[in-house]
């Protein structure tokens, strides 16, 4: 059954470069179940035209004459939650990636990607699901684990070295007694340390701080 302009996913281009859009609008409007509904070349016109013929997918550019597509991104969804934006980019930017999907960004593609996968990524956030170039998760996954691995440290900056040793064995599922063992503490002054521990974390139970500490990794600090 052929595809209705009703049922295409209707688009909204922006790059400020017009071959680049006629490019993209050609390659669009000759796959099925597409709609080009406006193009713009701004951030000013992309948030004007957005909000004026509400598209379902939004084709992004990165770098626009008047700031970035990612601040376009993210008042765009401001105004318009149910709109996705797919970013679209010539650089590898690691600032520009954790941006995009920080505001919102249903997919982000280098300019290299070919037609189909371009194509795809469009389909996919109408979908509601994500797309993002095998280069650009990479780097994101990178960024995002060191984020983790400073938000972690930032978090167990508070615990004394102690505290650190005392809970990486609770995290082992050491008892009481085995952590006084590796201390050279008394299991009732373990029992007390811990309790503290417990409170200082914000937890109830050990079970509670052992996993948390678990998603950590916090390793045994040398004694």
């Amino acid at each position: 059954m052929a595809t209705t302009l009703t049922d295409a996913i209707r688009i909204l281009i922006v790059d400020d470069h017009a071959v680049v859009r006629i490019g993209l609008k050609t390659v669009l409007t000759n796959a099925t179940g597409f709609r080009v509904v406006g193009e713009a070349g701004t951030v000013a016109e992309s948030i004007t035209l957005a909000s004026q013929i509400r598209p379902d997918v939004v084709l992004m550019d990165v770098r626009l004459p008047d700031g970035s597509g990612v601040e376009a991104c993210r008042r765009i969804k401001a105004d318009q939650p149910d709109v996705r934006v797919v970013m679209l980019t010539s650089y590898q930017d690691e600032e520009a990636i954790v941006g995009a999907v920080m505001a919102g960004a249903s997919g982000y593609l280098l300019k290299q990607a070919d037609a189909e996968r371009l194509i795809q990524a469009i389909r996919d956030a109408a979908a509601g699901e994500s797309s993002l170039d095998p280069r650009a998760a990479g780097t994101l996954l990178t960024q995002f684990r060191e984020l983790s691995a400073k938000q972690a440290e930032a978090e167990l900056a508070g615990l004394t070295d102690r505290e650190r040793r005392m809970l990486a064995l609770i995290a082992e599922g050491y008892t009481n007694r085995a952590i006084g063992e590796v201390l050279h503490l008394s299991e009732k002054t373990v029992r007390n340390h811990v309790s503290q521990l417990l409170r200082k974390l914000g937890f109830q139970r050990r079970s509670q701080a052992a996993a948390w500490a678990g998603q950590r990794r916090l390793e045994l600090p040398p004694a």
